[in-house]
């Protein structure tokens, strides 16, 4: 997309914050999404609290809990052995954060009525979702109302309202009416595998609910997962008011009517909370609300406020990335970074979904898109949350081998594409499941993470048993062929417009990275921890001689080059395809998996996104820059980028090939995506994925950053439309800032005794005596 094709900002172009000041139903759905609000945990999406009465498809007022699903039976027209058989989805669970508004008898409606001035904000600093409005009803009631929302960092169960009210020209009755509402359900995919579920109705049954004054709390069941989740709300309102409680099904409302003098305020502040067994007994689900609620209400808004603030500044103080000369771009880099840490499980249970907690895309599941974009973010930005995106992956460890036995692996584990639980939930299983190469990428977060940390502990727990489970499974997929070449046939690579070929080369170059970095790990252990690594040999039943097997199937691993072009060719039959026919496909069959038979685009050269071209980012060093360039020029002429996971990584070798004003455009399509909706599916949920993919431009692209063989390296350059750019990142113990300017890069040591790096090929030694380092580009 070229720059004069994108979509005009919407918002004012704001460092820290995104600003609407208009109300307007025809981007309602999609400002639901970009002013979601999130703790990794729960997700409310931006909508208003009174509701919504616009038109029928402008909405989703969705409550989503990161991890906690229902399931359904997936149903196959022709069954075969070892598909998928059961899905998991994410629920739109019950909407506790409603507050109708009442005054006399006239309902509050941003529809209805005239709307005299609004305004809502969502800060990055301050984690608020404030909104601003005064509104005229039909008969001439005039109001000021305000309301600011949070969800706690602090509390993964909590979130907090604080909503006030001002009749401006009357004295009379104001009734506000706090609600829990179970009746909602998930929106359905339709025609479009990435919206949402395939299940119509609820899959939340009411088994109980409680209400007391100023507390209701509804007891639902998952109609098949079996889990219990309690939704509960206390409500405060200072001063002298009536209060009455009523109760359906479904819905527990608390009203609150109260005498409104003109010009003076009502407040009422809201706490709401979520509880599931999936987290604790359900036993326990029903006092520990109420003692989060109590505590909540004991605290208040503000105190909650302050704390929000602190936990924003502290991330912000180790991942703030400043661009000076594109206020465009450093808005929307902070969007992306602040909607990166609303939506990352924290406590090793849960992981990031494709959508984050903003929508019901992808049904909640989690992919390959967090080891390979979203873990540099947060290990070089916020290294413990990282560490707990590992730590799920280990509690999927079982599951990971359940599933290799019903792929007929005999050992190891396998790791499912699309999961929340750890089940294998692809009903697709020529661009899921075969998908191996999951385990690849998992396998290179831990290296990644283990030469940033050096953390041993994680190792021997955890990451030894996953790493070395994982690569028993290339040997029992692959074979040697007639010349003594190690193949891994039938397999689909990151470019999902390809489908089941024999060596796939991303496929094959990481399992060679796997392999033998599964080999490395067996013989550290056990010449320096012989015990633990009989204890995890033993849980595997791991027997003495494979280590030497993996060393042998990666130095004979088939990696496809075609002599000719001089490329690495994308599989074995790749380059024998007639290429796809861009020139007469119109730009409204674009994206085209929802325009062709997959068959139709198998059958062709053509790839979705980034393959191989990933390969040259995440193995850099093992290909020459006219390899790189080389590559990059044919792939890029065959790519749709159909994918928002693709243009970031184009965006990176195309600086480090020397293309700047293309890298600075993939880099801009990846930057905004969701600000603009580029994709036009924003409304849906955010792209977590293209997201990273941005902090990875500035540091991996502009910034030429890698990391070899546990050696840390930079080649900055500076896009000429910019001034300067500076970023921090945590490596080894050490706290970095890289500050990249017209003629010079300065290196600044803010945590840590010394940090070795290399500029432009040059070592460099950095310690407390001498924490500032500059360089020329």
């Amino acid at each position: 997309m070229q720059p004069s094709d994108r979509p005009q900002h919407t918002f004012p172009l704001e460092a820290w914050c995104i600003r609407e000041t208009s109300f307007d139903t025809a981007s309602h759905f999609l400002d639901e999404t970009l002013f979601a609000l999130g703790n990794g945990y729960i997700g409310l999406r931006g909508a208003h609290e009174e509701g919504y009465s616009g038109p029928a498809g402008t909405s989703l007022d969705g409550t989503y809990l990161n991890g906690f699903y229902d399931s359904e039976a997936i149903h196959y027209p022709e069954a075969a052995y070892g598909l998928a058989k059961t899905n998991q989805f994410m629920l739109n669970v019950p909407n506790s954060k409603g507050i109708a508004l009442w005054l006399e008898d006239e309902r509050f409606d941003l529809l209805e009525g005239k709307l005299e001035r609004y305004e809502r904000s969502l800060d990055f600093r301050t984690g608020i979702l404030l909104r601003t409005l005064e509104w005229t009803s039909p008969q001439g009631r005039r109001v000021a109302l305000s309301s600011r929302r949070l969800v706690s960092f602090d509390d993964k169960h909590l979130f907090a309202i604080e909503y006030e009210v001002v009749a401006l020209n009357f004295s009379g009755r104001v009734r506000l009416v706090s609600s829990i509402d179970g009746a909602v359900k998930n929106i359905q995919a339709g025609d479009d595998p990435r919206v949402g579920s395939a299940v119509s109705g609820q899959s939340l049954r009411v088994v109980d609910a409680q209400q007391g004054p100023n507390f209701s709390a509804l007891v639902q069941r998952t109609a098949n997962s079996g889990f219990m989740l309690v939704s509960a709300a206390q409500t405060e309102l200072r001063g002298i008011y009536e209060l009455s409680q009523s109760r359906s099904e479904q819905r527990l409302e608390q009203t609150y009517t109260v005498a409104a003098l003109e010009g003076e305020a009502v407040r009422l502040s809201k706490f709401g909370c979520y509880y599931s067994s999936r987290d604790y007994p359900e036993s326990e689900l029903m006092w520990r609300a109420k003692e989060t609620l109590a505590q909540a209400q004991g605290q208040g808004f503000r105190a909650l406020a302050q704390g929000q603030e602190q936990y924003l500044a502290n991330f912000w103080q180790q991942a703030d990335v400043q661009i000076a000369g594109d206020d465009a771009l450093q808005q929307g880099i902070h969007f992306n970074q602040f909607h990166l840490l609303q939506s990352v499980g924290r406590d090793g249970k849960t992981n990031i979904s494709a959508k984050g907690v903003t929508g019901e895309g992808y049904e909640g599941h989690y992919f390959w898109d967090t080891e390979i974009y979203i873990f540099p973010f947060f290990l070089y930005s916020k290294p413990e949350i990282a560490k707990k995106l590992l730590e799920y992956r280990y509690t999927g460890l079982a599951k990971a081998r359940e599933r290799a036995r019903q792929m007929s692996h005999a050992v190891g584990a396998l790791y499912p594409w699309r999961t929340i639980a750890g089940e294998e939930c692809s009903a697709y299983f020529p661009a899921g499941t075969a998908q191996y190469h999951i385990n690849a990428d998992i396998a290179y977060s831990i290296k990644l993470y283990m030469e940033a940390t050096g953390d041993l502990d994680y190792l021997i727990r955890y990451g030894a048993e996953i790493v070395m489970e994982t690569a028993r499974i290339w040997i029992g997929l692959g074979c040697y062929d007639r010349a003594g070449r190690y193949c891994i046939n039938q397999v689909t690579g990151p470019d999902e417009y390809t489908a089941l070929v024999n060596n796939n080369y991303y496929t094959n170059a990481m399992a060679r990275m796997h392999l033998n970095f599964a080999a490395a790990i067996a013989e550290q252990l056990q010449a320096e921890h012989p015990a633990e690594y009989a204890r995890i040999a033993g849980l595997a039943g791991l027997d003495a001689a494979e280590p030497a097997e993996w060393r042998r199937a990666a130095a004979q691993m088939l990696l496809p080059y075609d002599e000719e072009l001089q490329i690495h060719a994308q599989d074995d039959s790749f380059l024998a395809k007639k290429k796809w026919d861009f020139a007469a496909t119109p730009k409204e069959h674009y994206p085209l998996l929802l325009n062709y038979h997959p068959m139709v685009i198998y059958r062709h050269q053509v790839c979705k996104q980034a393959d191989v071209v990933l390969a040259l980012l995440l193995l850099g060093e093992q290909f020459t820059l006219d390899d790189k360039r080389r590559d990059f020029d044919y792939y890029e002429a065959v790519t749709t980028h159909d994918s928002s996971l693709s243009s970031c990584i184009f965006s990176i070798i195309a600086s480090e090939v020397g293309y700047h004003d293309k890298a600075y455009d993939y880099f801009m399509e990846t930057a905004r995506l969701d600000l603009d909706d580029t994709h036009g599916n924003t409304h849906y949920g955010v792209h977590t994925a293209a997201m990273a993919g941005t902090w990875m431009g500035v540091a991996y692209g502009f910034a030429g950053m890698r990391v070899f063989d546990g050696a840390l390296h930079f080649a900055p350059t500076l896009p000429k439309q910019w001034r300067h750019y500076t970023f921090k990142i945590h490596f080894q113990g050490s706290l970095l800032e890289v500050r990249v300017e017209p003629a010079r890069v300065e290196y600044r040591l803010l945590q840590g005794e010394t940090l070795g790096f290399h500029h432009h090929g040059e070592r460099i030694e950095m310690t407390l005596a001498t924490p500032v380092q500059s360089r020329s580009h």
